[in-house]
C-alpha cells in the first residue's frame, strides 16, 4: 500500500483540483459545459499547470489542452495521458479532472527524478467528454481519433447556439478538426485514470481497480405531441395529454433497462409545454440513454423501448419522433496495457480488481486510435456527477503512484 507517511504526490494532484473546481459558469456549485467562459479559463488553467511541468502545451482547434515532452528517441510513437475538463451542470471535482492533473502530476515527478522517457508522452485535456451541451459523441477525442463527424458543428444547444458558433467564440476553429487527427503508428497508447462512479471499489476497500471494458451508449431525443386544453373542462376520456403519455413511456424505459443482465436504461429530461397548472401539457421532449456491455443486448433493449413507446403513443393518440443522435460500441481495454497496468498495481501492494465501467469515457474515442486502458479510483458511495464525489489524498496518491509506475515500464 502507499506509505502513509509520504502522501508528496496525492496532495500535488488535490491542490491541481481544487484549482480548477474554481472555473464555474455558476457561482456557487461547479458547471463548466463545452466551449462555455468557464471551459475556457480552466483550458487556460490547465495550460499554465502544463507549462509550469515543463510541457510544450496549447490550445488546439477544438478546445482541448495537450502538453507534450520529448523522448530520447525522437522516432518513438507517443503513449497519451488524459481525460476531460468539461462537466455536467452542478457537478463534482473529480470527474474529469482527476485524469488530468494526475497526468501533470506523473510528467513532473518524473523530472524530479530525473527520468526522460524514451517514446514521447503528452497528457490530453478533451473538451466534450459529456456532451450535455451539443448533441455530439465525444467529439474531441475523436477528431484526434481521426472520427469527428462534421455533422457536429451544426448542433446546438439548447438556447440555439450550434456548435461551430460556440467554438468561434471560444476561441477554436470549426474547420480545423479534420487536421487534429492522429496517425496511429505514431501513438503508442493511451491512459485514462477516473473515478469509479460506483461502489464496487468501496466494497472492496481497493483505491483502485483496473477497468476491463467500457459499456456501449446509445442516446436518444424524444419528441410527443398532444393537443393543450382545459384542466378543468376537457373530459378525461377525451384527453390527448402528451405527459401522461410520456409518463408511460418512462414506465416502459425503466422495464426494459430492468429486465435484461447488466443493462440500464434512464431518461434524464423531461421539458412539459406550456407548462401551467391549469392546462393539459401539449409536449414534452425527454431523453433516452440505454447502456449495456454486450452491443447486441444493448440494441434489442433500444428496439424494444422505441416498439413499446410508438404503441403507446398510438393509444393515446399523440404523435411520438424519436431522434437517436448516438451510438458508442461496447469497447474492451486492451490487453497488454492490463497487463502493465496489472504490475503497477501490484508494485503498491495491491491486487488487481478488474471491473466494467457502466459510464462511457474518451477510452472509448481514443481506443480507435491506439491501444487503450483505464484505472479506476474509489469515489466515496461510488456517487459522480454530483458535488458529492469524494476521493481521499491517499487514493490520489494511490492512483498516481500506479500511474506513474505504469508510465515508467511502458515509456522508460
Amino acid at each position: 500500500m502507499t506509505n502513509a507517511t509520504d502522501l508528496t504526490l496525492g496532495h500535488r494532484v488535490m491542490a491541481m483540483i481544487e484549482d480548477l473546481a474554481q472555473h464555474t459558469d455558476e457561482p456557487g456549485r461547479i458547471t463548466r459545459l463545452y466551449l462555455s467562459t468557464a471551459h475556457r479559463k480552466a483550458a487556460e488553467a490547465t495550460l499554465s499547470m502544463m507549462q509550469a511541468a515543463g510541457l510544450d502545451a496549447h490550445i488546439d482547434a477544438l478546445g482541448s489542452v495537450i502538453g507534450r515532452i520529448e523522448g530520447t528517441d525522437p522516432n518513438a510513437p507517443a503513449l497519451l495521458i488524459g481525460s476531460h475538463i468539461d462537466s455536467v451542470v452542478d457537478a463534482g471535482r473529480y470527474d474529469g479532472n482527476l485524469g488530468v492533473v494526475l497526468g501533470i502530476a506523473v510528467v513532473e515527478a518524473l523530472k524530479q527524478q530525473g527520468i526522460t522517457p524514451s517514446c514521447p508522452i503528452e497528457v490530453v485535456a478533451f473538451g466534450d467528454e459529456e456532451n450535455v451541451r451539443f448533441p455530439s459523441n465525444l467529439s474531441t477525442s475523436s477528431a484526434l481519433a481521426g472520427r469527428f463527424n462534421p455533422a457536429w458543428l451544426d448542433g446546438r444547444d439548447q438556447d440555439g447556439i450550434s456548435l461551430r458558433d460556440a467554438l468561434v467564440a471560444f476561441g477554436g476553429d470549426p474547420e480545423g478538426a479534420a487536421a487534429l487527427a492522429r496517425n496511429p503508428a505514431r501513438t503508442l497508447g493511451y491512459l485514462e485514470v477516473h473515478i469509479e462512479q460506483g461502489p464496487q471499489l468501496e466494497a472492496k476497500d481497493l483505491p483502485v481497480g483496473i477497468v476491463s471494458a467500457i459499456n456501449g451508449i446509445t442516446r436518444a431525443r424524444a419528441y410527443v405531441i398532444g393537443e393543450a386544453g382545459h384542466a378543468g373542462t376537457v373530459p378525461m376520456n377525451m384527453r390527448r395529454d402528451a405527459l401522461a403519455a410520456v409518463a408511460e413511456m418512462i414506465g416502459i424505459v425503466e422495464r426494459a433497462g430492468s429486465t435484461r443482465t447488466d443493462t440500464v436504461a434512464t431518461v434524464g429530461v423531461a421539458q412539459v409545454q406550456p407548462g401551467a397548472i391549469n392546462v393539459i401539457p401539449a409536449g414534452v421532449d425527454f431523453t433516452l440513454d440505454a447502456r449495456a456491455p454486450d452491443d447486441a443486448v444493448r440494441e434489442a433493449m433500444v428496439q424494444d423501448i422505441l416498439s413499446e413507446c410508438q404503441a403507446a403513443a398510438q393509444r393515446r393518440g399523440v404523435e411520438l419522433v424519436i431522434e437517436p443522435f448516438m451510438d458508442s460500441p461496447a469497447t474492451p481495454m486492451d490487453k497488454g496495457l492490463i497487463e502493465q497496468l496489472e504490475i503497477a498495481v501490484r508494485s503498491i501492494g495491491i491486487e488487481p480488481l478488474h471491473l466494467a465501467s457502466g459510464a462511457g469515457h474518451d477510452a472509448v474515442a481514443m481506443a480507435n486510435l491506439c491501444p487503450s486502458a483505464m484505472l479506476f479510483v474509489r469515489c466515496k458511495g461510488g456517487i459522480s456527477h454530483n458535488p458529492a464525489e469524494s476521493i481521499t489524498v491517499e487514493d490520489a496518491d494511490a492512483a498516481a503512484r500506479v500511474l506513474l509506475a505504469a508510465v515508467k515500464q511502458i515509456a522508460t
